[in-house]
């Protein structure tokens, strides 16, 4: 075992590979029950195309019926008188089984790709990398791959949560039959392109800055938080603010296809071609502040899911290595090199 307390140890040193892949799908559980109403007010807001300061686009013939939202606790109000509770929580499960899955997908690609890099570039060695390129190399692997192998179910989280009081979708299973009968195996991957754009660059900027500001916030002695909290927080706040516009790209192209103008936002136009053209669109139509249509919730949503999945990841991960789950506490084949220099040194 290290010499360093465990808050000191960084997150890619920690951990067999099925101990951080229970970690993260527990972490990604528990986070998504916590935020998803604020998750569907940030997808709600960033579909809708029309805006108080323009009256042109509030004229009936242009909302079709479409709801007016403005600002993250008028719309949660909205929701809750014209669709109940519930609506806060509309596409809860394609979402758990997302963020489970994801989470699980990210933390155990994240700790195999740093696993690799310290194979490939050994540290305290002439080729070893700086530990924020190879916290970003890492994050950024384990995005992309996650976003990859969950993306239908994102598609699905957002279809669902798009729903109004007509349901185009009536449950899960009749949701994936009707995808793949009306737009066939591509329709589950509608908007790869800018997830794909969005994410790595995303948990590469937010792994990076989380390992670089970890250390450090870990001294403070908080009241309310702990430093891995903070850090999570802090660079959530600053991946998700560089890389909002390509998400939202990726929401409108979601509800593309036969069912696009059923959703609760009746006015969604059509998109073609690349993320580019798509981001040149929205801003021709709606101006720059188009692009970051729910920023705001966008934000207070990243930030305590971000340290709730951290915080929740961090003591899972420390319950099941209690629990010897996956054989030990990071020790034996899955060591990495930097773990294994350390055991030496405590000889």
């Amino acid at each position: 075992m290290s010499d360093k307390p465990a808050e000191q140890q960084h997150l890619k040193d920690e951990g067999t590979r099925l101990q951080t892949t229970a970690a993260g799908a527990t972490a990604g559980l528990i986070s998504r029950f916590v935020i998803a109403p604020l998750d569907v007010v940030k997808i709600r807001l960033q579909l809708q195309t029309h805006s108080l300061s323009d009256p042109l686009t509030l004229s009936q013939p242009s909302l079709r019926g479409s709801p007016i939202y403005k600002g993250t606790l008028p719309t949660i109000r909205h929701i809750l008188q014209h669709e109940g509770l519930t609506g806060l929580w509309k596409g809860n499960v394609p979402a758990e089984l997302l963020y489970i899955c994801y989470s699980a997908v990210q933390f155990t690609t994240y700790r195999s790709i740093t696993q690799l890099l310290h194979q490939t570039f050994p540290p305290n060695s002439p080729y070893s990398l700086p530990q924020q390129a190879e916290s970003f190399l890492a994050g950024a692997t384990a995005g992309g791959a996650a976003t990859l192998a969950t993306y239908p179910l994102d598609l699905l989280r957002t279809r669902f949560a798009a729903q109004g009081n007509t349901r185009i979708y009536t449950s899960l299973p009749r949701a994936i039959s009707q995808i793949y009968r009306d737009e066939g195996p591509r329709g589950f991957f509608r908007g790869l392109g800018p997830g794909l754009s969005q994410i790595i660059p995303f948990m590469g900027i937010f792994f990076a800055a989380y390992e670089t500001l970890r250390p450090p916030l870990s001294e403070l002695h908080l009241p309310f938080s702990t430093g891995g909290a903070l850090a999570g927080m802090i660079a959530s706040v600053i991946a998700k603010t560089g890389t909002f516009p390509l998400d939202l790209v990726r929401k409108r192209i979601q509800v593309q296809g036969p069912t696009r103008e059923l959703y609760v936002h009746r006015n969604i136009p059509v998109y073609e071609g690349s993320t580019l053209r798509v981001l040149r669109t929205i801003l021709q139509r709606e101006g720059f502040r188009g692009l970051y249509r729910g920023l705001t919730v966008s934000l207070v949503k990243a930030a305590p899911a971000s340290a709730v999945t951290m915080w929740t990841y961090e003591r899972s991960l420390k319950f099941y290595a209690g629990i010897g789950l996956g054989g030990g506490s990071g020790s034996g084949e899955f060591a990495t090199e930097r773990e294994k220099e350390e055991r030496q040194d405590t000889k």
